[in-house]
């Protein structure tokens, strides 16, 4: 019998990045291959293992049954292989090498300055890579090995729900929402609204998909809304979404720290806060559970709280 040949890494990240997208040239981008060279290491994969993988017809891809089986045993050699190089930098020197870290875009504009300047005075050798993207590409990323560390919207107080999930979380802080409205308003300027305010608004909201909607959702359910948000109106982002309030389309929620950019130069716009407690989100650091760098973010999450003082927040220690 034949001696069956070693894949190579190269082989095994081809087919992982094919068994996730059923699609070549999507799977090719993401790995940063060309689409031969992806087909390639595939086919070579097959020859190596002496077992036929994917199922090609000219519109789509399906993984075989043996595929199904090699495709979740190829994802636990890649994680192996990925905290094996974690392991290895972390030993070397913290906060030094490459720092992939992934951003929600309702985060990204208002705390990345703050983030930015911290590594660049205080760890100059560290090399951070930042990827804006939706909460659950985020996690899919930081779970596949893509992604290192995430500044995102995590919950409370859920340690075994994070455990489960494979995701660790090290909160950093605290921030209020406020109702954004334009100036004429009956509720611009005030200071004490109930929540309760919130069930008869034209709230507008973000695309399906971001964090923020969901959280705004779940103010208005604990609000005591029980319509949803029956609005044929969304955006794709923060600053679409206050150019809305401001042509009289609605009012919305918008957390703190993102009033300055948004808001505050924009003269048809106004803001109205809660009354004690306001609602709010936790803002925190996330990783894989086990990160052979978890005292380095841990030292890095320390920093980010009292770098973040100045902003309209609560630190959570």
């Amino acid at each position: 019998m034949p001696q069956q040949r070693q894949p190579t890494l190269s082989q095994l990240r081809a087919f992982a990045a094919v068994a996730e997208h059923l699609h070549f040239r999507e799977a090719a981008a993401e790995i940063g291959m060309s689409q031969p060279a992806l087909s390639g290491a595939v086919a070579a994969l097959e020859e190596s293992l002496g077992v036929k993988l994917l199922e090609r017809t000219t519109r789509r891809v399906v993984l075989s049954a043996a595929g199904e089986r090699v495709a979740a045993r190829t994802r636990g050699v890649l994680e192996a292989v990925g905290e094996l190089l974690e392991e290895a930098e972390a030993a070397r020197a913290p906060f030094t090498g490459a720092l992939r870290l992934g951003v929600i875009p309702t985060c990204a504009p208002y705390l990345l300055p703050t983030v930015l300047r911290l590594v660049h005075d205080r760890y100059p050798a560290l090399e951070l890579q930042v990827h804006e993207e939706q909460t659950d590409s985020l996690l899919n990323g930081l779970l596949a090995g893509r992604l290192d560390l995430l500044l995102l919207a995590v919950p409370p107080d859920e340690p075994q729900a994070e455990a489960a999930s494979g995701v660790e979380t090290l909160p950093l802080f605290d921030e209020d929402f406020v109702l954004v409205t334009p100036r004429s308003h009956e509720l611009a300027g005030r200071t004490d609204l109930p929540r309760e305010t919130l069930r008869g608004l034209d709230l507008l909201l973000l695309d399906e998909g971001h964090c923020l909607r969901r959280q705004a959702l779940e103010v208005c359910r604990e609000a005591g809304r029980t319509d949803g948000v029956p609005s044929t109106t969304s955006a794709a982002g923060l600053s679409t979404l206050v150019q809305l309030v401001a042509g009289g389309l609605g009012v919305t929620l918008l957390p703190r720290t993102s009033l300055h950019v948004e808001t505050e130069r924009n003269e048809l716009l106004a803001t109205a806060s809660f009354a004690d407690p306001a609602p709010s989100r936790r803002i925190g650091l996330a990783m894989r559970a086990g990160a052979a760098r978890r005292q380095e973010f841990a030292v890095l999450a320390k920093d980010l709280r009292e770098a973040m003082l100045p902003l309209p927040v609560r630190p959570v220690e």
